[in-house]
């Protein structure tokens, strides 16, 4: 049970993030996604709030509850690379913020 929550925590986390750089991309290559500078504005912050979340919770749990966390993993080198994995989402989300801030900001005419 704890190996197939742990599998499902990793793939949610591998979905947000394709989805992250796929926003990316696609609002970097595109001078708007729906035509209105302010709507892009909004969808990439509240898209990049979203994808931040779940990482975000993820290693608030790993400080705060470390005994029962560290019981979850089988080595202190599966901790590493989930604490990696959790610091790339949010990396990926914190860019889909940018990108969503700055369509606020620089507004093409």
């Amino acid at each position: 049970m704890d190996y197939q929550r742990s599998q499902l925590r990793i793939v949610i986390l591998l979905m947000l993030a394709v989805l992250g750089v796929i926003y990316s991309i696609l609002i970097s290559s595109q001078r708007t996604l729906t035509g209105i500078y302010d709507l892009d504005g909004i969808i990439g912050v509240v898209f990049g709030l979203f994808i931040c979340s779940r990482p975000a919770a993820n290693l608030v749990d790993l400080l705060f509850y470390r005994q029962s966390v560290q019981n979850q993993f089988p080595s202190s080198r599966a901790i590493v690379l989930w604490v990696t994995l959790n610091t790339l989402i949010l990396l990926i989300g914190g860019i889909a913020i940018f990108f969503g801030t700055t369509r606020f900001i620089g507004k093409a005419s």
